[in-house]
């Protein structure tokens, strides 16, 4: 990823690269998505400092209102989107749409995956609306036995 890119997305947000410093508000923002399936301090402290992953945040007055991270899978030959989320007060802004928009950019892959829960309609819903489509389906896949829906884009 081009570190220095900084897209102004919306006069009400932008979207930039996030780094290390950034963790505290990405660990909240991720605790205030995801509740239970939020990722802890050490995983996403793993995930800042790993080189290879792509990482945007939407930044609102100076608050990070969203995230995303992703990174390519030579195994498999595509971008994945490892987590993405954007605070409950801000959605139906265009901030995930914008944030999964750019991080598809900086990914460069002509194909990107992400998981999804079944019962996420919201998601389902942005993902379909921005070109993805179900592939398959990882059974019992979140902690608490949901399913994750693979959704897939050709680019």
């Amino acid at each position: 990823m081009n570190a220095a890119v900084t897209s102004e997305t919306s006069e009400r947000f932008s979207i930039q690269p996030t780094g290390l410093l950034d963790l505290p508000a990405v660990w909240r923002l991720n605790r205030a998505c995801f509740r239970k399936d939020a990722y802890d301090l050490i995983t996403l402290f793993n995930m800042s400092v790993m080189p290879r992953l792509t990482r945007l945040k939407a930044v609102a007055d100076g608050h990070i209102i969203g995230y995303v991270a992703g990174e390519i899978n030579k195994k498999e030959g595509c971008g994945w989107i490892i987590t993405i989320g954007v605070h409950p007060n801000y959605t139906g802004n265009g901030i995930g749409a914008s944030l999964l928009a750019e991080a598809e950019r900086a990914l460069g892959a002509q194909r990107v995956r992400l998981t999804v829960r079944r019962s996420n309609a919201r998601a389902i819903a942005l993902y379909e609306r921005t070109g993805y489509t179900w592939v398959s389906t990882y059974r019992r896949y979140y902690h608490d036995g949901e399913d994750g829906l693979v959704m897939e884009k050709i680019l």
